[in-house]
């Protein structure tokens, strides 16, 4: 047929939806609906010619069940697998006339308004607050308690892509939803899975209807859900699982045997990566859920060649974004404290997929990219072999700076939302990404840390890829967030300035403060974040490692950065913060007599005032943390080493502020490394010739 013939048919048809005949409008609705079926191409073109108003139309207004019903399934039709078609029924105002169908006296009307819904709220477009509102969640649970089943599993497939807030979980358990898809187990595979997806939707980061949901029955709803991780239906042990694994998520106390049913669930998840369609696709994601944290778990998942499967899926090629989004967290999670799941995933050339997957154009995908980097760059020798090649590096580093997603951050927004906007301005952005609605801004404010905590590891000096980093821009990238207005975002960013100077020469130190400038690392230093100033007290504790001209950066500006942390000591509770500051007082008492001298003058000055103690003394004292002893010995090493020309008075005076017979009362130490150290400088005093 010509082009011209069928699109005059086409608006013909279109036409005939308006008809005042009874039987053309229904013909038409026929013949709109099985020339659209499975055919994207005919769905847009009858909704370019305004077919989607006029279907609705009739919905509103006939009462005709023939009408009503092949109303209903052109409506599932366009909305079938078309975010398009979703988008103009919902302008259309479809919802209302549907759920009014659920209504009706007829069963074949419920029906299909029943699975037209179903169709809509396969989209991510589709109104789930709308369900909430008046009687709406009511009549769903109606049509989920009845006796047609069909109906009742479509009700449940409904309500599982309705949940997606706590508010939402709350109100379908105050009707007794819980119960009623509970009753829904025992019906056909269909139905069973639906309520499966359901219950999944509710238990999912919910302690109370998870503990619920454990007490049902006497317990004999979990045990149902446990037999179920072992039924013959692939989609049925899929949801089973990711039930089970909410649930022990939820609730710390879980529910009995729960080691040996984690292991049956692991063994299920695992071989469901073969099957095709949904199942396939999910399985990698809930396997990287279930072995979250848990060590032993990895060590299960590595044992049936999970990270081989894995693998094996990335090497086929032409795989769905959300399987491949599943993959790499999964992947990321078995190596992030398995030696034997890194090494294996580079050996099977893991790496090459996963730095393309960096550049992807999905946003999810590139979060779990870099999360995979990040798990796999913990090793030091991997860093220093297998994660070397230039454009891997590249790709992670152009993650720090996208500004593309801004103006879309330019509307009102919420709590965190607010809080993301806030650092965004000052950020540009650290994921290269364009931004879908469907993103939340705590997911976007995520992408931020995984990309960070990649670049940090990368950055450590034994890894070739500093140059690389310094040319790309990464450097200011990281300065920026490093004044970001979200304090996760200064931890990490200044984190990996941090591992950036590790071991690094003084022309890569001077770079870096350039850029960074003194008066904000003193505002770091200073921060109202305890973890920020951590990082901002290592970062200073790598600046000033080194030779003489390293030391002398902290003398810069009349000593700035010095005094910024010796008051940090003065008020610090975090030992961590300790830590690092009283690394920094050794590292700078290892320089010159200046240096050194610089030093004393806080740790033990010589017009005392109102300081009658040594600050040393405080840290030799502390028990919170032995790395604080550790370093306060090494920096009293440093002070009276034998080769300065001033150290006879700086040992006179530690001696005469008790530090020597502290160091003697520490000759025991619990900790072995305190009491090495201890013994170390207890040798320097006697060397010296002083006596407590």
């Amino acid at each position: 047929m010509p082009a011209s013939a069928a699109c005059t048919k086409s608006e013909d048809l279109v036409e005939s939806l308006s008809s005042l005949d009874t039987m053309a409008r229904l013909k038409a609705l026929r013949d709109v609906k099985n020339q659209i079926i499975g055919n994207k191409t005919k769905k847009l073109s009858y909704i370019k010619l305004g077919a989607v108003p006029r279907v609705v139309e009739i919905l509103a207004s006939d009462s005709d069940v023939p009408l009503l019903v092949q109303s209903a399934a052109a409506v599932g039709s366009f909305a079938c697998g078309n975010d398009v078609g979703v988008k103009a029924l919902l302008e259309s105002g479809v919802l209302p006339h549907l759920l009014k169908m659920l209504s009706n006296s007829n069963s074949q009307v419920v029906e299909a308004g029943a699975r037209s819904l179903k169709m809509i709220f396969q989209s991510t477009l589709a109104p789930k607050n709308d369900m909430f509102q008046g009687r709406r969640v009511d009549l769903i649970l109606a049509l989920l308690n009845g006796e047609n089943d069909n109906v009742a599993e479509v009700a449940a497939s409904v309500l599982a892509r309705c949940c997606e807030t706590e508010e939402h979980q709350k109100v379908l358990a105050e009707a007794g939803c819980l119960q009623s898809l509970i009753g829904l187990l025992g019906g056909s595979v269909k139905k069973r899975e639906a309520a499966l997806d359901a219950l999944a939707a509710l238990t999912r980061g919910n302690q109370e209807i998870s503990s619920l949901l454990i007490d049902m029955e006497q317990g004999n709803a979990v045990a149902c859900l446990i037999k179920l991780i072992k039924e013959k239906s692939p989609r049925t042990r899929l949801f089973a699982c990711m039930c089970l694994l909410n649930i022990a998520k939820a609730c710390s106390s879980g529910y009995q045997q729960e080691w040996d049913i984690k292991k049956c669930m692991l063994s299920t998840v695992v071989k469901l990566f073969e099957e095709l369609g949904q199942v396939g696709e999910e399985a990698p994601g809930v396997l990287a859920d279930l072995v979250t944290n848990n060590e032993e778990l990895q060590k299960a998942a590595y044992e049936i060649n999970a990270v081989e499967k894995l693998a094996e899926i990335l090497h086929r090629g032409v795989i769905s974004v959300r399987q491949l989004e599943g993959v790499l967290l999964a992947i990321a999670e078995l190596c992030s404290r398995l030696e034997d799941g890194r090494r294996q995933i580079l050996n099977l050339q893991g790496q090459y997929h996963i730095g393309m997957a960096l550049e992807s154009s999905t946003a999810g995908v590139r979060i779990a990219a870099c999360s995979c980097i990040k798990s796999i760059s913990r090793s030091v020798k991997n860093l220093r072999t297998s994660l070397t090649e230039e454009h891997l590096v590249r790709s992670l580093f152009k993650l720090l700076d996208d500004p593309s997603p801004l103006v879309q951050y330019h509307r009102p927004c919420s709590g965190v939302a607010k809080f993301t906007l806030m650092y965004c301005n000052f950020a540009c952005v650290c994921i290269q990404l364009r931004i879908h609605e469907s993103f939340s801004r705590a997911q976007y404010f995520n992408r931020y840390v995984s990309a960070l905590g990649a670049a940090s590891n990368i950055v450590l000096d034994f890894t070739p890829h500093k140059a690389v980093f310094f040319n790309c821009g990464g450097v200011s990238q990281l300065i920026q967030l490093a004044r970001s207005m979200d304090s996760v975002l200064r931890q990490n960013a200044v984190w990996a300035l941090r591992n950036l100077l590790y071991l690094a020469d003084m022309m890569a130190k001077e770079r870096v403060m350039r850029e960074l400038t003194f008066s904000t690392l003193v505002d770091l230093i200073c921060d109202s974040e305890e973890i920020v100033q951590e990082q901002a007290l290592a970062f200073v504790r790598n600046l000033v490692y080194g030779s003489v001209e390293c030391v002398q950066l902290i003398f810069a500006q009349d000593g700035a950065i010095l005094h910024a942390v010796e008051r940090q000591l003065c008020g610090a509770t975090r030992p961590e913060v300790c830590v690092q500051g009283v690394y920094v007082l050794s590292n700078v008492a290892a320089g010159s007599e200046h240096h050194k001298e610089a030093i004393m003058e806080f740790v033990s000055p010589i017009a005392i005032g109102d300081r009658s103690a040594s600050i040393l003394l405080r840290f030799l004292q502390d028990m919170s943390n032995p790395q604080i002893r550790v370093a306060a010995v090494w920096c009293i090493m440093n002070l009276i080493h034998a080769d300065s020309p001033g150290v006879l008075s700086r040992v006179l005076r530690l001696h005469d502020a008790g530090i020597q017979l502290q160091l003697q009362k520490m000759a025991e130490d619990p900790i072995l490394d305190v009491k090495d150290r201890v013994r170390a400088a207890l040798e320097q005093f006697s060397a010296l010739g002083t006596s407590a």
